[in-house]
């Protein structure tokens, strides 16, 4: 009876074990692969009391993150040591020179690299676009200078990385700048100094970020079949970094020995080196040159004038365009051949805005600085005929190229009075326009309001009694 009630018990624990076994067979048949069986069966096995081992996964994926999870920290871990606002600059991007352009930036600097938000970096994760991220820059194995000769601007220092990209941080309040400076500097020297760590690091961000070993062997691959030149290109940027505080102070040197040492300007003249210019040059320097009293650009340019601008609207007021009169000085500095019924000078304002830059750029102007307080005594008196007797007298007394020049340009001037209907310039208008270009004091010590009505003022008369002032001396 016994053998039989333990034959019985003996059944039915087997039949009980031979469900649960089929149970865990039908959740096998059931997985959808076989490594998720391998993983599911295996992770039912109990080593130690309570303790279940990890699952072990074969997967390339799992095993790469595995592995770089004790070389490389995450991205998250690298903690925030200084942030604010700060004008910076990028003037070169993997040793190509750039523009200088300052721009406001949120600088974020960690422990290993510096990042530049356009706004503050709250702000910046809030309104993110959908992949813009931040300039972000390595600084291991980075360099860091005061760079006083890179900008006008005070308190720059430069920052400049192994990978030949260089920027140009600034602050106008000296603790704020100091502060930065002293805390980039001591985050690169915690850094380990050995160049090849940036891009070796940056690789290692990559697979983590892609968490894929495949990019590993991608990035080995390139790096084998990179052409020799191109290598030796990189080491090049890498020496050139560090010896560039160096090459600086040799350039600085040599400079210097150069400057003291330049030659004069006037003998670079008699050299035949530097050519004597028209426009800056004294008015009888230009006429002994050309053999002449009035400057042969001045004649040009009336001639072009009286030829299709005499009845411009607002001609000689106007202002041409200041790039194209700065290409026709330059022709006529350079002494070209100057054609001015050419397409190029086709706008007439840039004709009249070369005239006037020329008078303008006189060192000395139309109205020599001697005479300048004897004009202003003449245009005082009360009596117009008087007046008119006083300046005459004083225009008989100018230098020949001073009298003659002033001759042709006033009479020019009267033929665009005789169009104001037309063009809308009247003796007023020409006074205003021309009085402080011809005649000014040498030292503007009295009232400059003062002299502007009284060089307007002189300017008038010399238009309206041009025929009185500029005829023969029985007139």
């Amino acid at each position: 009876m016994q053998k039989s009630i333990n034959s019985d018990t003996s059944v039915e624990t087997l039949n009980s074990t031979r469900q649960g076994t089929g149970a865990i067979q039908m959740r096998i048949k059931n997985a959808n692969s076989h490594h998720d069986r391998l993983s599911q069966s295996k992770s039912m096995i109990l080593t130690d009391v309570g303790k279940v081992t990890e699952p072990i996964s074969r997967h390339r994926r799992n095993h790469s993150q595995h592995v770089l999870k004790d070389v490389i920290p995450p991205l998250e871990q690298l903690m925030v040591e200084k942030e604010g606002y700060l004008q910076k600059a990028k003037i070169a991007d993997g040793g190509k020179k750039l523009r200088k352009n300052w721009s406001t930036s949120w600088v974020v600097l960690s422990s290993r690299k510096i990042e530049f938000y356009k706004e503050s970096k709250q702000q910046a994760l809030s309104n993110m676009k959908t992949g813009h991220k931040p300039e972000s820059v390595d600084l291991c194995g980075a360099h860091i200078e005061w760079a006083k000769e890179k900008s006008s601007r005070k308190n720059v220092f430069q920052i400049t990385t192994v990978s030949g990209n260089e920027f140009l941080l600034q602050s106008d309040i000296d603790f704020i700048i100091l502060d930065w400076f002293h805390a980039i500097k001591n985050a690169i020297d915690r850094l380990p100094k050995d160049s090849s760590c940036p891009s070796r690091n940056l690789e290692l961000f990559k697979i983590q970020r892609s968490s894929s070993t495949e990019l590993l062997s991608h990035c080995d691959s390139d790096i084998k079949e990179q052409k020799p030149e191109h290598r030796k290109s990189l080491m090049f940027r890498l020496h050139h970094s560090a010896s560039d505080t160096s090459d600086k102070n040799r350039v600085k040197s040599r400079l210097k020995k150069f400057i003291t040492r330049r030659p004069s300007l006037k003998t670079l003249q008699e050299k035949g080196l530097i050519k004597d210019q028209i426009f800056g040059s004294h008015l009888h320097t230009v006429c002994e040159r050309e053999n002449s009293t009035v400057p042969r650009f001045v004649k040009q340019c009336i001639e072009a004038v009286e030829k299709r601008g005499l009845d411009v609207d607002g001609i000689y007021r106007v202002s041409g365009n200041l790039a194209t009169i700065q290409k026709l000085r330059f022709i006529v500095n350079q002494e070209e051949k100057l054609n001015l019924d050419d397409s190029q000078w086709e706008d007439i304002h840039v004709v009249t805005g070369a005239l006037k830059m020329f008078f303008r750029e006189l060192p000395e102007p139309l109205f020599p600085y001697s005479f300048f307080e004897q004009f202003v005594e003449a245009i005082k008196k009360q009596d117009n005929n008087t007046r008119i007797k006083a300046v005459k007298s004083l225009v008989q007394k100018l230098p020949p190229p001073n009298r003659d020049t002033m001759k042709v340009l006033f009479g020019h001037l009267t033929k665009i009075v005789a169009k104001s209907s037309k063009n809308l310039m009247s003796t007023q208008s020409l006074g205003i326009v021309f009085g402080p270009t011809l005649l000014r004091a040498e030292n503007e010590t009295g009232n400059m309001a003062i002299h502007m009505v009284y060089q307007n003022q002189i300017a008038e008369l010399m238009l309206s009694e041009y025929s009185k002032i500029f005829g023969s001396e029985e007139d």
